[in-house]
């Protein structure tokens, strides 16, 4: 009889054993599984606000693009107030005196506002010379105008043609645009969490 038991117990603990293992291979394989599901979920999470975030930033992109797109669409009426235009092409024109700081320079800018280049030339070399207590000579460089699709404004040459202080309008819209980007995204979309420096 003990003999017996003895096979029942084996075998008891045998089917145990086994019953055992079973349960914790079942266990092991519904972790993966579970693992498994869950990083899909998080993966799938993730590539919908991945791809929510990029059509944000694509369709505030494409309002900051238009802006200035508006912008540069309107930079030709700059130069409808000719009295205002010369002033402005007079302004550039100091801009670049000072920082070219030379005895003579060329001035580039389109044909049709050559006249008030030159008015503009006259009123700048005044004030230079009353600031500066120097002349400069400035001319109209005539065999390189600015394309006439241009909005306007000019550049102004000097280092014996060497240096060139492009001050056309597009020219200053894009740095304005540059610099001023951070700002306006500021002011339209409200200041980034996500953004730890500001320089």
């Amino acid at each position: 009889m003990s003999h017996a038991l003895s096979d029942d117990q084996e075998f008891a603990i045998e089917k145990s054993k086994l019953v055992r293992q079973e349960t914790s291979s079942i266990d092991t394989q519904y972790e993966k599984k579970f693992k498994t599901a869950r990083m899909s979920q998080q993966i799938t999470q993730s590539t919908v606000a991945n791809k929510t975030r990029l059509k944000v930033l694509s369709a505030r992109q494409e309002l900051l693009d238009g802006i200035f797109e508006q912008a540069q669409g309107r930079l030709k009426e700059a130069t409808n107030d000719k009295g205002k235009y010369t002033e402005i092409l007079k302004n550039l024109l100091l801009e670049g005196m000072y920082a070219l700081n030379e005895g003579k320079l060329q001035v580039r800018g389109r044909k049709q506002d050559y006249d008030l280049i030159k008015k503009a030339i006259e009123e700048a070399q005044k004030v230079y010379k009353e600031k500066m207590k120097k002349d400069v000579t400035a001319s109209i460089d005539e065999k390189n105008p600015l394309p006439e699709e241009s909005a306007g404004g000019l550049s102004i040459i000097g280092g014996g043609g060497k240096i060139d202080i492009n001050n056309t309008f597009e020219e200053r819209l894009k740095l304005l645009q540059d610099n001023a980007l951070p700002s306006v995204r500021t002011t339209l979309f409200g200041p980034n969490v996500n953004r730890k420096f500001y320089d």
